[in-house]
């Protein structure tokens, strides 16, 4: 399944804010973590304040998307009112599946209506009803949170390490050879040396270099360990491959 962000306004646009980040930190595709916001694309640049207050639009939005059963929907309001949002949690109810709900108003109609409900009790904006400023830097905190448990959960995480980075471009293959220097105890060099050898795969580097192992053979470590490093140096468990296409869903 996926995580979907659902939001109007600066609740949309922190949703998609996070989902975009994914990628490049952990390598994931694009479907895995997603969002939607009010509005659409262009709501991201310009106001489509209008369209929060229709229930309808947050059920056509999220059907329009392909959210299915399987995936799961977090509902992001700092009201906890926000008719869009509303109308797509019950959408997701409706076909069975997860929902949970971000607001920064205690009890609101939107940690009622999902089964796992967050509430931010942040306090009075020093603007008031301005929600862009604490209610805004609380959820992205949060969002933040939610990816990242996520990732650890899927083994893209080693210790503080994000071993599932893309090394697509120099700043991102740098930070590649530094996390194998440093979750493998080898010097930069044997660090580059690994990546290249384990074709430029991050999980697959530390593992060769750890358990003195070919290529091959820490593939079929991580194969047998889900994709887990810790897993994979004690030889147990079973794969998430190195490369998304590849993952299990």
């Amino acid at each position: 399944g996926a995580l979907v962000y659902i939001g109007a306004g600066t609740s949309g646009r922190l949703g998609v804010l996070d989902a975009a980040e994914c990628p490049p930190t952990f390598n994931t595709p694009p479907t895995l973590v997603r969002a939607i916001i009010a509005g659409g694309d262009r709501a991201l640049r310009r106001s489509a304040a209008d369209i929060e207050d229709d229930p309808e639009a947050g059920i056509r939005d999220l059907v329009a998307d392909g959210f299915g059963p399987r995936d799961v929907l977090v509902g992001i309001s700092a009201s906890g009112r926000t008719p869009y949002v509303l109308g797509a949690v019950a959408q997701a109810r409706s076909i069975g599946a997860v929902t949970c709900g971000i607001s920064c108003t205690p009890q609101s109609e939107l940690s009622r209506a999902v089964h796992f409900p967050i509430q931010l009790l942040v306090g009075p904006e020093i603007l008031t009803g301005s929600t862009r400023l604490r209610a805004g830097t609380a959820t992205k905190m949060v969002l933040n949170m939610i990816s990242t448990a996520a990732m650890i959960k899927l083994g893209y995480v080693y210790g503080n390490l994000m071993v599932n980075v893309q090394p697509s471009n120099r700043k991102l293959e740098d930070r590649a050879r530094r996390i194998i220097q440093e979750a493998a105890g080898v010097s930069f060099e044997r660090a580059s040396e690994l990546l290249e050898q384990s074709g430029r795969c991050v999980r697959t580097a530390i593992v060769m270099a750890k358990r003195n192992v070919t290529r091959s053979e820490a593939e079929q470590l991580l194969t047998a360990a889900g994709g887990r490093i810790a897993l994979a140096l004690r030889g147990t468990g079973d794969l998430v491959a190195c490369h998304p296409e590849s993952r299990r869903g």
